[in-house]
């Protein structure tokens, strides 16, 4: 015996161009029926909560599936899955496409190559095919964007999720963000991590989506823009601060970068704080009280 759940959408053209629409979603549990052979035009993301099964892919192996797990379902390529007859598994799938497929593909959120990825816990992703599901009720005005933003959501959490991916965040992104605003060579970064240059380009942009160049540049200027908004440093010593002794080439790297000069950006941006900001991330659910008022 088994129980299915599901629901459909058509969104229109104007929708496709926020990046990713919502086609589908489905909460299923039980020995369900066995899925193809087929191939399908559009991604889908089937998330198993518990039990186990399999999945063959074009090559004709049978990979085993056991919970927590994500099977791919990417276009073009043929596919056949099932659940243990025996036992069934707990199973959420949402069927969605756009433009950001292939940008999210390139980041490594999407893995064509992996189509069954064990994951640390499935509840994030869950949550995120949840919100899909009560979006999903008849009348809703807001169906299409609430469920396109949630398939952005779900994207994140299976990233997120991934049995190899350390909860605290990627540790040679984490020490390549800290040592940033040091003058250092791609191959020195990854000699002090005992990895060549190949190594850590590999690591990056598995972990990121881009080279250790990139990442590093993304890192330096976020500390930029940060000097130039809250404090009243001059543009070269912001240049030195994060890590580049001459401040002409900074400011043409920003405003390359940035879409505007340093001292633009300040202009628009500027909230200089006596004593600095917080370096204290805020609770969005429990903010701090603000006292006494303006009379």
């Amino acid at each position: 015996m088994y129980h299915t759940w599901m629901r459909y959408f058509t969104p229109g053209p104007v929708h496709h161009r926020l990046g990713l629409v919502c086609l589908g979603v489905g909460l299923q549990h039980g020995a369900l029926p066995t899925v193809g052979p087929r191939t399908l035009d559009h991604h889908v993301a089937v998330v198993v909560s518990s039990g186990s099964g399999w999945y063959r892919g074009t090559d004709g192996r049978r990979t085993t599936v056991t919970a927590p797990a994500l099977i791919w379902l990417t276009p073009g390529v043929p596919h056949h899955y099932s659940a243990d007859p025996g036992t069934g598994w707990d199973e959420s799938f949402v069927d969605f496409s756009g433009p950001a497929t292939a940008t999210y593909t390139e980041l490594g959120y999407i893995e064509p190559d992996r189509p069954v990825v064990p994951l640390a816990d499935a509840a994030p992703a869950r949550a995120a095919i949840a919100r899909i599901a009560r979006a999903a009720r008849p009348g809703n005005p807001l169906l299409e964007v609430e469920t396109g933003a949630a398939v952005h959501e779900l994207l994140v959490a299976l990233r997120r999720a991934r049995a190899d991916t350390n909860a605290d965040g990627d540790p040679v992104l984490a020490a390549l963000a800290r040592d940033a605003d040091r003058r250092l060579t791609v191959a020195e970064h990854a000699a002090r991590h005992g990895m060549t240059a190949a190594e850590l380009r590999t690591a990056v942009r598995r972990a990121a989506g881009c080279s250790p160049k990139d990442y590093l540049l993304t890192v330096r200027l976020g500390r930029a823009k940060e000097l130039l908004a809250g404090t009243d440093l001059p543009v070269a010593a912001v240049a030195r601060r994060v890590g580049y002794d001459d401040p002409a080439y900074f400011s043409r790297l920003f405003t390359r970068r940035v879409g505007t000069a340093p001292i633009r950006f300040r202009e628009q941006q500027g909230r200089t704080v006596p004593g600095g900001w917080s370096h204290t991330v805020p609770d969005p659910e429990h903010p701090p009280t603000i006292l006494g008022g303006s009379g």
